[in-house]
Parts: structure tokens; C-alpha cells; sequence
């Protein structure tokens, strides 16, 4: 398969970003990362993220991951996926229909299910929230537990006040503490239909909205900044925002941007 980046995944263990900005481009994709400001009382940093994509076969795949207590669950979870990349990225290869993604959730549920990662969920110390997003043609697909937050950006989309694609959950994550250990696990997934012409997707751990003084709490003035400033620009000057108003959660975004030439769906009467 040809792939035309290549793969990255992070996780705050390995470098902590505290009192330091990261800006990384990952062709038409951008990571940023903050670890928060040690003046707030920040020592580590626990988020991670994993990024693939392949502009051949039309699609993006990403995840962000917020743990808690220590990094270690969300070191397993970027673990996981890079073991099963292979059998992944064949699935994001087929064609889109409604069992490409339906085959996707059943994927990612096994291999949470799983013997071994369960057992290896059992030995770490803290969980994490992990929101998983697939954008394939003209759709974007998303797998979540726990309250990372995935924002789809578009002009028809924000004039009626729809900016967020996902409900944030408490009391949900993976790890020590592991919903996949339940019964019947609780996960959010959906599906939306991307708008004609220019559509943002940004993926973000809650460190940029439960910031002091609430810069980016209304994500009307994350829409603005974004749409407003060239793609590096604008996760930088958010970025810059929350750590001059003294933020001490750490704050992982993954951003891109995404033409869809296809009409959407409009009502009858439009």
C-alpha cells in the first residue's frame, strides 16, 4: 500500500511539550501540542495522538488520547494500533459504504475486547478517554470514549449553530479503570456527511476548552479562529491564547481541512 507521509504517533512520556509550543504539519494534516504551563502547576503531560493517511485512497485516519494519573494507558493504546495497522489501513482501502465503517467499529471493539489488552489494561496505572476519527470521501466517521471532542467546521454548518460532531462522556475510559471490562462496553459512534466546498475537522483534548478565562469554552471562537487564519497560523494562536491565560492541562489538536466537490444533501423545499 503507498502511503504519502509518513505514519506518526506520540505520546506525552516521550516528550511533554510543558511551557513549550509544538506546531507539526503532517502533509495537508497538523498536530499541536502543549503540555501546559509548569507556572499552573504542570509537570508531565499524559495526552497522545497516531495519525495515517493516504491521499490515494482518500482518507484520514486519527486518534487523540487524554489519559490521566500516567500516560501508560494511552502508551497501549498507540501500542495497539501499530500492531494492527496493516489490517486497518486494508479496511480504510475498501470502498466507502455503510459496512466499511460498520466492519471498523466491529474491528476496534475486538481488539479492545481482546484477551491480550485487556490483560495489559489491567497492569498499567490510570485510563484514558480515546476518540477515534476516520474521514473516508465524502465522509467522517468517529469511535469515542470518554471527553475528547471532535469539531466539524463549515460555513451552512455554523450559521445554524452545529459546530461539534460528538457528546463528551465522563466516567468513561480505558485502562485501569475500563469500560471494555463491562458487560456491554460504552462507546459513541456516528457518522456525518461532509458540506460542499471547504469542511475543518478538528480533534482536540479538553485542555483547550477548560482553559482559565474560557477562551475557546464556545466553539464559535474556535470556527472563527480557524476559518479565518491559514492552518499553522491558527492552531498556533490558539495554542498561544490558552497558555498566556496560564492553562495547566496539557492539550493535544489534530487539524486538517478537507474540499468536498460533491453536493450535499439539502432539503426539498431548498
Amino acid at each position: 500500500m503507498n502511503n504519502f507521509f509518513e505514519d506518526f504517533s506520540w505520546v506525552g512520556s516521550q516528550k511533554d511539550f510543558v511551557d513549550h509550543i509544538n506546531i507539526q504539519p503532517y502533509h495537508h494534516m497538523i498536530v499541536g501540542r502543549y503540555g501546559g504551563n509548569s507556572s499552573a502547576g504542570q509537570t508531565k503531560n499524559e495526552d497522545g495522538c497516531l495519525i495515517w493517511c493516504n491521499n490515494e485512497e482518500d482518507w484520514e485516519f486519527a486518534i487523540i488520547l487524554d489519559a490521566h494519573n500516567t500516560a501508560e494507558s494511552a502508551e497501549i493504546i498507540v501500542e495497539l494500533f501499530n500492531a494492527k495497522k496493516i489490517q486497518i489501513k486494508n479496511l480504510l482501502a475498501s470502498s466507502v459504504t455503510q459496512q466499511l465503517f460498520q466492519k471498523l467499529e466491529e474491528k476496534i471493539v475486538k481488539m479492545f475486547q481482546s484477551r491480550e489488552f485487556l490483560a495489559a489494561c489491567r497492569h498499567v496505572t490510570g485510563e484514558t478517554a480515546c476518540l477515534i476519527v476516520v474521514r473516508k470521501h465524502k465522509y467522517v466517521w468517529w469511535f469515542s470514549v470518554g471527553d475528547c471532542i471532535l469539531y466539524l467546521f463549515h460555513p451552512e454548518l455554523a450559521a445554524l449553530g452545529q459546530y461539534q460532531l460528538n457528546q463528551r462522556q465522563f466516567y468513561e475510559w480505558i485502562g485501569q479503570v475500563n469500560t471494555f471490562e463491562l458487560a456491554v462496553p460504552c462507546y459513541s459512534v456516528g457518522i456525518r456527511e461532509l458540506r460542499e466546498g471547504e469542511n475543518c475537522i478538528l480533534l482536540t483534548t479538553d485542555g483547550l476548552i477548560e482553559c482559565p478565562n474560557e477562551p475557546y469554552s464556545n466553539p464559535r471562537n474556535i470556527y472563527n479562529t480557524v476559518t479565518s487564519m491559514k492552518d499553522e497560523e491558527s492552531i498556533l494562536y490558539m495554542l498561544n491564547t490558552i497558555q498566556n491565560n496560564n492553562v495547566r492541562d496539557s492539550t493535544t489538536i489534530v487539524f486538517w481541512k478537507i474540499n468536498c466537490i460533491e453536493k450535499a444533501t439539502q432539503p426539498s423545499n431548498a
